[in-house]
């Protein structure tokens, strides 16, 4: 080995110059090159470090310690500029790939709401332009709110009037696919106080042979109007205004006298049948009218079940199914097209 002061000059002059070429690296190639000129069979270091052996004693450790630290310096450069590099391109990664979310490219329509979920938005706006709220509950309901509690006792005969999917658990016939949402009524009659003024939409079932007017899956809207003085003309003058509003000023409707467990008096709502005009067809069963759905002044065996005084409140209900107004607003013959998903059909609306 030569004079130890030039050697550690000249190992002081290549570390310098590989500390600024990995400064300057733009690659994780190069830092390989540069790591191989440190710690390969070519490095000057460790040359340097093999003719250690051949120095004198009291040179040796310090040619040692500058060789190591010179390495160490190197080495801690080159983890910290691949840490660099590897920071620097996950950032160009995420620029590239980045989606921009406000560029708008006008593309066409490719989808738009259901038919029958355009008809419960127009509905819900129409009611609530009468000053009713919106009010939802569980598909899934136990006995007690989808019959006990609207005066349907176990083995009442108008238990008949919902054939009913029950569900296996729990007790069995405790639980069922709601055949109404007059559930959503008990709910809320029993969290609020009056006076209450809400509507009810929402999907139910029943046991129903499908025809051109039933299907077993449907949806439906129901309305609770609760304080005091109510009477049976409120509820048909409400009747009115929503099928003028939903329907047009040309519809006509009409009541006729029925029977619901949950309601006294009842009675049925049907409009002029839009297929026929009211001269009779399949759809209308020659009779020229469309029911749309039930009614009647709460049954004060109802108030009693949710705790509110039917000596002091009175109220009506209503209900009718959103896919006949469906139906009988576009002229549908066969309400099962609903369900079909025929693009020939969605299409049109």
């Amino acid at each position: 080995m030569s004079d130890p002061a030039s050697e550690l000059s000249e190992l002081t002059s290549v570390e310098a110059s590989i500390a600024l070429r990995i400064a300057t690296a733009s690659e994780p190639d190069e830092l390989s090159a540069l790591a191989n000129e440190v710690n390969g069979r070519g490095s000057v270091f460790v040359a340097a470090r093999r003719q250690i052996g051949s120095l004198p004693p009291d040179e040796r450790r310090q040619v040692g310690r500058a060789v190591h630290d010179a390495m160490k310096r190197l080495e801690s450069l080159l983890i910290q500029r691949r840490e660099e590099l590897e920071a620097s391109g996950e950032e160009l990664r995420r620029r590239v790939e980045r989606l921009d979310l406000t560029e708008v490219v006008p593309v066409r329509r490719r989808g738009h709401l259901h038919l029958v979920s355009q008809a419960q938005m127009e509905l819900e706006d129409v009611f609530l332009g009468m000053g009713f709220v919106v009010a939802e509950g569980p598909e899934i309901e136990t006995d007690w709110y989808n019959f006990e509690a609207l005066n349907m006792p176990r083995d009442h005969p108008a238990r008949g009037m919902f054939d009913t999917f029950y569900l296996r658990a729990g007790e069995p016939g405790s639980l069922m696919l709601r055949t109404h949402t007059s559930p959503v009524q008990v709910r809320l009659m029993e969290s609020e106080s009056p006076p209450i003024s809400a509507v009810m939409p929402g999907v139910v079932h029943r046991r129903d042979t499908a025809d051109a007017r039933h299907t077993p899956t449907f949806h439906q809207i129901e309305g609770l109007v609760v304080d005091q003085g109510v009477t049976f003309a409120d509820l048909a003058g409400t009747i009115e205004a929503f099928t003028g509003a939903y329907f047009g000023p040309s519809s006509r409707s009409r009541l006729r006298p029925s029977y619901f467990p949950f309601t006294e008096p009842s009675a049925e709502f049907e409009i002029t049948c839009t297929i026929c005009g009211g001269s009779g067809c399949r759809t209308c069963s020659g009779t020229g009218w469309i029911e749309l759905g039930g009614c009647g002044l709460v049954d004060p065996a109802v108030f009693e079940a949710v705790g509110i005084d039917p000596e002091v409140w009175t109220g009506f209900a209503f209900g009718f199914g959103i896919d006949r107004c469906v139906q009988m607003r576009h002229g549908i013959a066969d309400i099962r097209v609903l369900m079909e998903n025929d693009l020939r059909f969605l299409e049109q609306f």
